[in-house]
């Protein structure tokens, strides 16, 4: 599909962008009986997450005919795709559509196989969150590939949610060590003022951390005492214990 066929469906996207301003919209295009088609869907986003597109919204459209791209709004800035948009467009392994209100300008991009910087990155959750810095360095570091989980933003005060990294570490391949036999490449988890273990980060050896904190860019830090007080355990991966195959990388 070329970018002038994409493009057929902006007017229908600012129609949208318009309704829904100042709060991004997002939907995605369908091919459906050889025409493209913009479907509107809810954005179900909060504080400090991405644009979110209801799962129901999205299973309906998908139903109604092959889904070609995803489309949302950036009111009041440019057009181009930020760092968590890449993210996503590399994700979906389709071509985004984004436009901008109320100049209605737009850009289209296609996944190219972008990773983002580990440092530097703004925060997003569920894309560039403190789970993901860490899935992003394991995987470039070492090559180990852990499962993106889905979590909506609060999940470690909700009485109801999951306990996400206490339930999945072990699945994932990491086990509890002394916290006196730290050594690089281990696995953080701590409690900052919530209900149940709610960061992560990597130790980088030397006093070093590698972390993603709520409102800020992802960086290197010391691991000073504020860290230290709020670890609850420290995780290392099996293949990084003597006689793994990472363990002397």
């Amino acid at each position: 599909m070329k970018d002038e066929t994409l493009a057929r469906v902006v007017p229908y996207v600012i129609i949208h962008a318009n309704a829904e301003a100042p709060r991004e919209c997002c939907g995605v295009v369908i091919l459906k009986d050889a025409d493209l088609v913009y479907v509107g869907c809810r954005n179900i986003a909060v504080e400090h997450e991405h644009f979110l597109i209801a799962g129901y919204d999205y299973a309906r459209a998908e139903d109604s005919g092959q889904v070609m791209a995803i489309a949302h709004s950036h009111p009041y800035i440019s057009p181009e795709p930020s760092l968590a948009d890449r993210i996503g467009i590399e994700r979906t392994k389709l071509p985004w559509l984004i436009v901008n209100i109320p100049v209605g300008s737009y850009t289209i991009t296609r996944p190219s196989r972008f990773k983002a910087p580990l440092i530097g990155r703004p925060f997003v959750h569920g894309v560039h969150d403190c789970y993901a810095i860490v899935r992003d360095y394991f995987a470039e570091r070492f090559g180990i590939s852990l499962h993106d989980y889905p979590r909506a933003f609060g999940w470690w005060d909700d009485p109801f949610g999951p306990d996400l990294y206490r339930e999945n570490f072990a699945k994932e391949g990491f086990v509890e060590v002394d916290r006196e036999s730290m050594q690089a490449g281990d696995l953080l988890l701590m409690n900052i003022r919530a209900r149940r273990d709610n960061h992560m980060a990597v130790y980088l050896g030397g006093g070093v951390i590698l972390h993603h904190l709520i409102g800020q860019v992802s960086r290197r830090e010391a691991y000073q005492e504020f860290y230290q007080r709020r670890t609850t355990a420290v995780l290392r991966h099996k293949s990084m214990i003597q006689g793994g195959s990472h363990a002397d990388r």
